[in-house]
């Protein structure tokens, strides 16, 4: 090709130069960033917070305590680095006043023991500002009644109002991701 120089064979052969040169030197430039860059996985292992295993038998003899003695378990508390609040509630005879929402964290709770009613969704009336990103309101028109049994798993996203009421007895689990959300 080299011997053939014509014009036309140059305008034929200019792209595909133009393209291999871009792509070495593409090459190249991601090959010195990775060889500049930590191994893979590195800041995501340096952020994390220690792992944490909660053994059937240590989840038993906190459901046992709190049989005897209602209230919260706090398995993960969101100050501890990991961005999730993880709570064993047993609850007897207990009724909230009012509807509550989050703006920065979601719940999910898991029924254990037991059963609840819940009040989730609609329009608060009348809501107040607690402290930031946290709010309560007497009624929620509009909100729906569900009954949660042994094995159930409710999700409500953040800024869902909610309410809950206790006839008899309930143990749950509630797992709660806060943060921001962002698109």
């Amino acid at each position: 090709m080299a011997k053939n120089t014509s014009r036309r064979n140059f305008l034929r052969t200019a792209p595909v130069a133009a393209a291999a040169g871009f792509t070495l030197s593409n090459q190249l430039m991601y090959a010195a960033q990775a060889a500049a860059a930590p191994s893979p996985g590195a800041d995501v292992a340096a952020a994390a917070a220690p792992f944490k295993l909660f053994t059937g038998a240590e989840l038993e003899a906190d459901a046992k305590k709190l049989h005897a003695a209602p209230g919260n378990a706090n398995l993960v508390n969101q100050a501890a680095g990991f961005p999730c609040a993880i709570v064993m509630t047993t609850e007897v005879h207990a009724s909230a006043k009012e509807f509550e929402w989050h703006e920065g964290r979601d719940h999910i709770i898991q029924i254990i023991d037991g059963s609840t009613l819940y009040e989730v969704g609609g329009t608060p009336q009348n809501g107040r500002n607690t402290k930031p990103g946290e709010w309560l309101a007497p009624a929620s028109t509009g909100s729906k009644s569900l009954i949660l049994g042994k094995g159930d798993i409710l999700l409500i996203p953040r800024g869902t109002p909610h309410k809950r009421s206790t006839e008899d007895s309930v143990t749950f689990y509630l797992l709660s991701p806060y943060g921001k959300m962002t698109a």
